[in-house]
């Protein structure tokens, strides 16, 4: 109205001081090292929208998952969720300390106890079962076949769980558990098929449930 002071959607500039817009965190505020990172290193750095992890000394950053990926780590966490015993609890995105590395795995399956401590990193001690969703790209496909699932069977993780989304049989799931020479493939089922586990506990679902439409 005339006379009314005009109406803007912008806060004034009191409410501005009062509240001051977040700043970004420096990612990388420690010193630089001859002899690599580590652990200690590695829980120092700020919270950030990236996926941070240590591994073999160095920080390697990652931008947060597409929708595709997050979607299918999420109905993967469910279904998990709803087959584990009380002693366990089922997490996304966890820090998990593997021998000198600092990774983040896309799920974690952990001893309910650890888990309710509310820790700030979990050790390889805590956790029965580590799963990756495989997102696009050579850099990212190399990390999560090759680098990241050896070192969690060198730390004794007794299960490892790999989604892969890309292919014409995808969504398809692999199942790995710990033997004497590291981890044995020991089930794998492709969309439309399913899936039956016996470790860390009992749970049968079709891979094709973690992609496309929810079923009613």
């Amino acid at each position: 109205m005339e006379g009314d002071d005009a109406m803007t959607a912008m806060p004034d500039e009191g409410w501005l001081v009062a509240h001051p817009p977040p700043r970004r965190a420096r990612l990388f505020s420690l010193p630089p090292t001859m002899d690599g990172y580590t652990v200690e290193d590695w829980l120092k750095l700020p919270e950030t929208g990236e996926r941070i992890e240590l591994i073999d000394g160095s920080f390697v950053v990652s931008p947060m998952p597409r929708y595709a990926h997050a979607l299918s780590a999420g109905r993967l966490r469910q279904i998990l969720v709803e087959a584990a015993p009380e002693a366990f609890e089922v997490v996304e995105s966890g820090n998990l300390q593997v021998g000198e590395d600092g990774l983040i795995p896309d799920i974690v399956v952990g001893y309910a106890a650890a888990i309710l401590e509310d820790p700030v990193v979990l050790t390889a001690s805590d956790v029965v079962c580590v799963a990756e969703v495989v997102s696009p790209g050579k850099v990212n496909r190399d990390r999560d076949y090759t680098i990241k699932p050896p070192k969690y069977a060198a730390a004794g993780i007794p299960v490892f769980i790999r989604v892969d989304l890309e292919g014409g049989d995808a969504p398809r799931v692999e199942v790995f558990n710990l033997g004497e020479q590291g981890y044995e493939l020991v089930a794998e089922a492709k969309a439309g098929t399913v899936l039956t586990l016996d470790q860390p506990f009992p749970v049968s679902f079709d891979p094709a449930a973690l992609t496309g439409p929810r079923s009613r």
